[in-house]
């Protein structure tokens, strides 16, 4: 056991940053603040694995998961896995514990520094709720090693995805020459730091005054609060307008987002040390429901209580984590009792499941097969919109034997007919469903002031996909925006801009506040005259360390290519891209990237076995297949292209470019009538695609087929309803 001991300090020394300033600091003040802050998910983030820490059972249980088995045990003192997968067995040590509730996770020393995740987690909620258990974090897939998501893969690591949210003062220190990292951190878990910094004066300091690290509301005074008056349904905040920057802090953890800087402090601006992910599908939903694990942030941003002035802090209790109260009492807050906490609002028994307000109002999505995590975008329930725009709603939920209509129904009898929704946000949904609008409706939403900040600005970062180029007339008022997200938008968008656009309006955002909007305008920008030099090389540098931060994976290497590419270095970037390959082999964009560049320097032997190289990595590639159909097409291999394409098809079905082309190839071997009748049948798949009905009105008159034309034809009809 001492020998244990000694290893785990070892370990723990080894990672820890040089200006380490311990949480037993503040423990002499803030007693009270540092006991909620132990019981919280913060405390729990990470930490060396002992008899405590660790919540496993490691008394050779074992789990299998298709090629996957595994037995969990201890050997003098240390937690053991003894790992077989595809016909090989490992042995291995268990570096760290990640997390506690509702799963723990563990972390597995590889070599060049990288600690990896390994792909069976412990189920820590209690037996009766189906815990207590080993279970894969892909229940339904067998991850092998030739997959992005296999647990040795830079997707499941450590240092580059988790590190800088599960421990205080994190430094990735990642190494571009040997793939190596050599991360340090001022705490192994989520500690004081995070939230307030360093401190170095206040912990010398005898004063128990606030830290001047985070970010003050400057509404925080003794009349400031939320007021409900007994007339009120809801209530409304008296005092200054309140300071959201005091959710930066929350938000450099609690959103999807890409690191500009290798770690963050709590002191400088979320859009300074992040670019945040804007709305868009696979992500969310058409109207904004969180889809895929993208955390708080651009939930809440939409919200009507962002836009009232509601901060995290309204609800979270800021060191334990918790919520301010439990049932709907969380809500009464702000919310009138006398409207809202009533069977007639709810239509269910107040101490059902259906009267509590976060089933209707904050509907779960399960993540990691056990992570319950809740929408907070705070929408009502809107199933009459559910199968217009193939959206979830909350009475389906829990009623799943009915459908959207019962539903809709239901509500219109209890609370009568929905109110209007304002045509932008119809538009916006119809964008998300659809992924396209007309331009001059495309322009109508992303100038729709009524429109939350982030949809705005979504819908501006989409503009790509309803038209191929932009004017400086169109984006003036974007760039001049008071709204961050707006400039950020329009800043990742240049490349619709002619390059002589770009040196007007556009040129400014390079000089912006933020260093997102800046380092995104930068890309654009490379190679232009727009400024001042020394302004220009700031966010170049800018945009060089957020490309080498991100490094340790494909897209890192990808962007330091494009950048390369645009500055006319041909060889760097060539080098970049094969950099993201070696790091992520199953990157499948950088292999179509090269092979683009060796298209383009007129080395098609290059080109075709690069193509080829990324297929035998990732078989699985829809853009893969679809880029080697079009090399086929410019070869003059029409046949061997329709297979490419058809592969394409089959493994990204709903993606409208691959079938286009699928059917066009089909055309031009002479088999127009199997396309015309594979395109009726998948037409819907495709929700229509405008595209793809008039390419079936061509096949249509070709073959002379009156009957297949009037189908095509009463599609379009239907469409433009829509």
């Amino acid at each position: 056991m001492r020998n244990q001991l000694s290893a785990l300090l070892l370990m723990l020394i080894a990672n820890v940053a040089p200006a380490f300033a311990s949480d037993n600091n503040c423990v002499a003040c803030h007693a009270e603040q540092v006991a909620s802050w132990q019981e919280s998910d913060h405390a729990k983030a990470m930490d060396l694995p002992t008899e405590q820490s660790v919540l496993g059972n490691f008394d050779n249980a074992t789990a299998k998961h298709f090629s996957q088995k595994a037995r969990f045990y201890r050997s003098k003192g240390l937690f053991k896995i003894e790992f077989e997968e595809q016909g090989k067995k490992s042995q291995y040590q268990v570096a760290y514990t990640f997390g506690h509730y509702p799963l723990q996770q563990y972390l597995i020393e590889t070599g060049n520094g990288k600690l990896q995740v390994f792909p069976f987690a412990w189920d820590s909620r209690p037996q009766t709720q189906g815990g207590q258990r080993w279970y894969p974090i892909y229940p339904d897939e067998d991850i092998q090693s030739a997959d992005r998501l296999h647990w040795l893969q830079p997707m499941q690591n450590w240092n580059g995805m988790c590190a800088d949210c599960h421990s205080d003062g994190l430094k990735r220190n990642y190494s571009i020459l040997d793939n190596s990292f050599n991360s340090k951190w001022d705490n192994i878990n989520v500690g004081c730091q995070s939230c307030h910094g360093k401190m170095p004066e206040h912990g010398n300091s005898t004063s128990k005054g606030s830290n001047e690290a985070v970010p003050h509301d400057d509404a925080n005074t003794a009349v400031a609060g939320w007021m409900l008056n007994p007339g009120d349904a809801v209530a409304h905040w008296l005092g200054k307008k309140r300071n959201p920057a005091l959710m930066d802090t929350c938000f450099s953890c609690h959103s999807l987002r890409s690191p500009l800087t290798d770690g963050f402090e709590p002191d400088t601006p979320y859009l300074d040390q992040f670019s945040p992910t804007l709305l868009a599908q696979p992500l969310y939903h058409a109207d904004g429901q969180i889809k895929d694990e993208v955390y708080v942030y651009g939930s809440f941003l939409q919200s009507k209580m962002y836009q009232a002035g509601v901060n995290c802090m309204d609800c979270h209790n800021p060191h334990s984590m918790q919520v301010k109260d439990t049932g709907n009492g969380l809500c009464l807050q702000c919310h009138n009792p006398t409207v809202y906490q009533q069977e007639s609002h709810t239509q269910h028994p107040l101490d059902s499941a259906g009267g509590q307000c976060i089933n209707c109002h904050m509907p779960a999505t399960t993540y990691m097969g056990v992570d319950a995590r809740r929408d907070h975008s705070f929408k009502v329930p809107a199933p009459h919109l559910s199968d217009r725009y193939d959206t979830p709603n909350a009475c389906s939920n829990c009623h799943q034997d009915k459908n959207s209509q019962w539903a809709s129904e239901a509500i219109e009898r209890w609370h009568g007919k929905p109110e209007p929704m304002p045509n932008a946000e119809h538009l916006f949904m119809t964008l998300q469903h659809s992924g396209n609008l007309p331009p001059a409706d495309h322009f109508r939403l992303a100038n729709s002031t009524g429109l939350s900040e982030i949809k705005r600005a979504s819908a501006i970062a989409l503009l790509h996909n309803s038209l191929n180029q932009l004017a400086d007339a169109d984006i003036q008022p974007w760039v001049e925006s008071q709204e961050p997200l707006i400039r950020l938008a329009t800043a990742k968008i240049g490349h619709l801009l002619p390059e002589e656009e770009r040196g007007k309006s556009f040129a400014r955002l390079i000089n912006d506040r933020y260093r997102a909007i800046r380092v995104a305008a930068a890309l654009h920008l490379i190679g232009l005259d727009t400024g001042t030099q020394e302004i220009q090389q700031r966010a170049f540098s800018e945009l060089t360390e957020a490309n080498t931060v991100s490094s340790w994976r494909g897209e890192g290497n990808l962007n330091r290519s494009l950048m390369l590419s645009r500055q006319r270095k041909a060889k760097e970037s060539i080098r970049a891209m094969l950099d993201a390959i070696e790091v992520d082999p199953h990157f499948d964009a950088s292999y179509i990237n090269l092979s683009d560049t060796y298209r383009n320097l007129g080395q098609p032997d290059k080109e075709r076995k690069t193509l080829a190289q990324g297929l035998e990595n990732n078989p699985k590639s829809g853009p893969l297949h679809y880029a080697q159909g079009l090399l086929e097409i410019r070869s003059g291999n029409k046949k061997t292209s329709v297979k490419s394409f058809r592969e394409a098809m089959r493994h990204e079905p709903d993606n409208e470019r691959y079938a286009y082309l699928y059917f066009l190839a089909l055309d031009s071997i002479g088999q127009t009538d199997k396309a015309q009748r594979e395109l009726k049948h998948l037409v819907k798949r495709y929700r229509n695609n405008a595209q793809l009905i008039q390419l079936g009105l061509n096949f249509s008159q070709k073959l002379q087929d009156r009957e297949s034309f009037q189908f095509f034809l009463l599609q379009a009809q239907q469409q433009s309803r829509h």
